[in-house]
């Protein structure tokens, strides 16, 4: 099982469920190195202290916050959490919200809530009563010197602690230059509309998180390969020519484009239909489709 990265306990009203938190999520990114181009050596980076400019062991490393210029306030991990035991050692629920109404923008970074030893009919309770509310518990944690704002969220059988972003860590939208929020405004029709919609129907599916992966990080590893067979580990690729940029029209028939998306990939209901809002015979403007693919091989096949 993954190491604790915190211990504490919920709070909300007078209820206290003792629990450990781990990370929910795995990294798979690529560990690429970095080389000196002149003669492939990896770069490394040393811990030296400034003023001496000799190499620094982690045992010798302690934390300290500048209040001026070259002066420090040394702050040890007692320190950080005698600042506010409460906080540092709670994960106080402020308040339940309905889930649709939180942003996806504001989640972060997602974590398991496991019970610790005692606490499993009362983390059980809360979990329940989540689902069954369909509501996610807005709540406060301190975890690596930072006061996090977090979702707790039923997850199957979990409890899932999401931290969020603060509302000022978002960038407002106001002074980006986005489409008009009404279908006039944004100059869309009501036959574009609608055949997007029936292409939406036709490809939507179930949830299944499982068929989806990296395929990049494997394309990556498969020129490696490429690359290590054919000798040519210290071949540098030059950048491949910008393509030329198009500068005719840039008026896009978006029924044509709607209708052409329907005939691959919606079913035929959707596309009699489609065919339907646009005055014709579904059989004289949509071409028969080819069967199809499963979701995995047509993303292989992409």
């Amino acid at each position: 099982m993954a190491r604790a990265l915190w211990k504490g306990a919920i709070s909300f009203g007078l209820v206290h469920i003792p629990v450990e938190l781990i990370s929910a999520s795995l990294d798979h990114e690529l560990d690429l190195s970095m080389l000196d181009r002149r003669d492939f050596a990896p770069i490394g980076y040393k811990r030296y202290n400034k003023q001496t400019g000799k190499e620094v062991e982690w045992d010798d490393i302690i934390k300290g916050y500048e209040y001026k210029t070259d002066e420090y306030v040394v702050l040890s991990e007692e320190d950080l959490k005698q600042a506010n035991v409460k906080a540092t050692q709670t994960i106080d629920i402020l308040t339940f919200v309905d889930a649709a109404e939180v942003p996806l923008t504001f989640y972060e970074h997602p974590y398991y809530l496991l019970p610790a030893k005692g606490g499993e009919k009362v983390y059980a309770l809360l979990r329940e009563t989540l689902r069954k509310a369909n509501k996610v518990g807005i709540a406060s944690v301190v975890m690596r010197t930072k006061q996090h704002l977090c979702a707790l969220v039923c997850v199957k059988d979990a409890i899932v602690l999401n931290t969020l972003r603060y509302a000022d860590e978002l960038r407002p939208t106001d002074d980006l230059d986005l489409p008009g929020s009404t279908l006039k405004a944004a100059g869309i029709s009501d036959k574009e509309l609608k055949m997007a919609l029936s292409l939406v129907d036709g490809m939507s599916e179930a949830w299944d998180p499982e068929q989806y992966h990296d395929s990049y990080r494997e394309d990556v590893l498969a020129l490696v390969k490429k690359k290590i067979k054919a000798k040519q580990t210290k071949t540098i690729t030059p950048p491949a020519p910008e393509p030329e940029e198009d500068r005719g029209s840039n008026v896009i028939d978006l029924v044509a484009l709607l209708q052409q998306s329907l005939g691959r990939k919606a079913p035929a209901a959707a596309r009699k239909s489609a065919a339907g809002i646009s005055g014709k015979r579904a059989a004289h403007t949509v071409a028969k489709p080819a069967a199809r693919k499963p979701a995995a091989s047509r993303r292989k096949a992409a």
